[in-house]
């Protein structure tokens, strides 16, 4: 029996490999598409602007990816990055406090959003779906109230976290989003919170059955989830420099787009943080290949939708 098990894990790692070359191949086919469409698309600007927009979606997209293993969903996260970046706004001009210190004000605040969501809809038993979509619209009507629906500049300061660093060619928060993918692949891959993740994913009933509480660990992808919106945010603040609250509009699309391109089951159970990863540069390569090309934004929209539908009919054809 255990030799069937140890051949059936085999079988599962080689698909997931595969799964994952497959989505590499078709980043490849992708930026050769557009390297041909476009005059200027393999240049170092454009590998600049995808770098710059890369960090905030990766880390918005690895907390996804978590709540989906999990077999829930978190459709906050666009509303909590944009929260996030407010507070960021408001103790950085309003209240002038130290970068730093604003940047962990910002993240506690997103972290107490996603602690919110996991004690509704874990602890309390309430649809993640709903809880999250209240709160999609709860952060941002508190975004708006911070900020008092102004945007509020920051300047180079905070702009020094988005731009290369001297002589490495890449800036602090593309490493810090790096670092994070590797963290969180480690995480599900070889630690118990992440095997038990996948289990509750896979069945909920079967996990409590065998002894796995599965209300701290749902509560605990949705806090991490919560915290990545928020440093997502902040990451996204420096990026633009300042601070929007209309910011991050529709971002948690992009992320569930990413996730499940990348191998994230809709259902749960299954998930690959290094595939979603991968979807990520899909979906940046994507955008800025439709903006060199001059393609107007209600067709941006339109391409948009349709990578969505896409990754759910992946997501079905896995199944």
């Amino acid at each position: 029996m255990t030799e069937l098990t140890d051949k059936f894990k085999f079988i599962l790692n080689i698909k997931d490999k595969f799964e994952e070359v497959f989505i590499l191949l078709a980043l490849l086919l992708l930026i050769a598409v557009f390297g041909l469409a476009a005059d200027n698309f393999l240049s170092s600007t454009t590998l600049f602007s995808i770098l710059s927009q890369l960090p905030a979606l990766t880390v918005i997209t690895i907390g996804m990816t978590l709540v989906l293993i999990g077999g829930g969903i978190d459709l906050s996260v666009g509303s909590v990055a944009a929260l996030s970046g407010a507070v960021v706004g408001f103790a950085a001009s309003s209240l002038e406090a130290p970068l730093i210190l604003a940047g962990i004000l910002a993240v506690a605040a997103a972290g107490l959003a996603g602690f919110v969501n996991g004690i509704l809809g874990s602890h309390l038993k309430l649809p993640v779906f709903i809880v999250t979509l209240g709160m999609l619209e709860a952060a941002r009507g508190a975004a708006y109230l911070i900020s008092d629906s102004q945007t509020v500049y920051i300047g180079p300061s905070i702009q020094a976290f988005a731009l290369p660093i001297d002589g490495l060619g890449l800036s602090s928060s593309f490493l810090v989003a790096i670092t994070l993918v590797i963290l969180a692949h480690f995480a599900v891959t070889r630690t118990v919170f992440g095997q038990f993740l996948i289990a509750i994913g896979t069945n909920e009933q079967a996990a409590r059955i065998s002894g796995i509480k599965p209300e701290p660990i749902l509560a605990s992808a949705l806090v991490i989830s919560g915290v990545l919106a928020g440093l997502g945010g902040v990451m996204n603040t420096a990026y633009l420099g300042a601070a929007d609250p209309n910011a991050a509009l529709g971002l948690e699309l992009s992320a569930i787009a990413a996730a499940v391109i990348g191998g994230t089951s809709l259902m749960g159970g299954r998930g690959s943080i290094v595939g979603a990863f991968l979807g990520v540069l899909i979906i940046c390569v994507l955008q800025n290949g439709l903006a060199q090309l001059g393609v107007s934004e209600p067709f941006k929209r339109l391409m948009t939708g349709l990578v969505i539908i896409l990754a759910v009919l992946l997501d079905k054809w896995r199944d």
